[in-house]
């Protein structure tokens, strides 16, 4: 019973879309700008980084959030389950149709929760990414991918690995989109703005 309650609680949790919210506030639907996502990265682009980190930090304090809900319902595998749960809310939110953002700060927080080393491991292979090419998707991507290695390289239990393989292909599956775009050259870049969808 405590599972489930972790898990129903947890997901609704992740389903808070702050950056729609916090867009709305300035009068503007998130979803009909940039890239069309209610992340930060998008919300960055189209309203400015002061906003864009503020959903940053409390789209990371969600994953947090219900890592520390699992944990003090059960044991590791509570913990894990209302990660994901928070991670599936965030990406498929109750509140708006299901239609959500990437998990990218979310998972950041779920990770910073679990083990800070792996995240900061993971923070390092996205800027280096992101430096290169300058595409934050593409650094999103190979963040998420360099989790479950992170872990394994830091001797963690199997269930945490496991975890982190199903977060890294999330992640991909969550950025088709974004590799189709890095593939035909349309792909946001660092110092672009954002343009309106059509």
């Amino acid at each position: 019973m405590n599972t489930l309650l972790a898990v129903v609680i947890s997901y609704l949790i992740g389903s808070i879309p702050v950056g729609y919210l916090l867009a709305r506030l300035k009068g503007v639907d998130i979803r009909q700008h940039g890239s069309g996502n209610i992340g930060a990265t998008n919300v960055w682009r189209t309203l400015g980084p002061l906003l864009g980190i503020l959903v940053l930090a409390l789209d990371a304090g969600k994953g947090a959030a219900a890592v520390l809900v699992g944990r003090s319902l059960g044991g590791a595998g509570t913990e894990l389950l209302a990660a994901l749960s928070a991670l599936c809310g965030h990406s498929w939110p109750i509140f708006l149709s299901f239609r959500g953002g990437k998990m990218i700060a979310t998972g950041a927080g779920v990770i910073l929760a679990i083990s800070p080393v792996v995240l900061l491991g993971a923070l390092g292979v996205w800027l280096v990414t992101v430096g290169i090419s300058r595409y934050v998707s593409l650094g999103s991507m190979l963040g998420g991918v360099s989790v479950p290695v992170l872990m394994a390289l830091n001797d963690m239990e199997w269930q945490y690995i496991l975890f982190g393989v199903v977060l890294a292909a999330l992640v991909i599956y969550k950025h088709r989109s974004n590799i189709e775009r890095i593939l035909s050259g349309t792909e946001f870049k660092v110092g672009e703005g954002g343009r309106k969808r059509k």
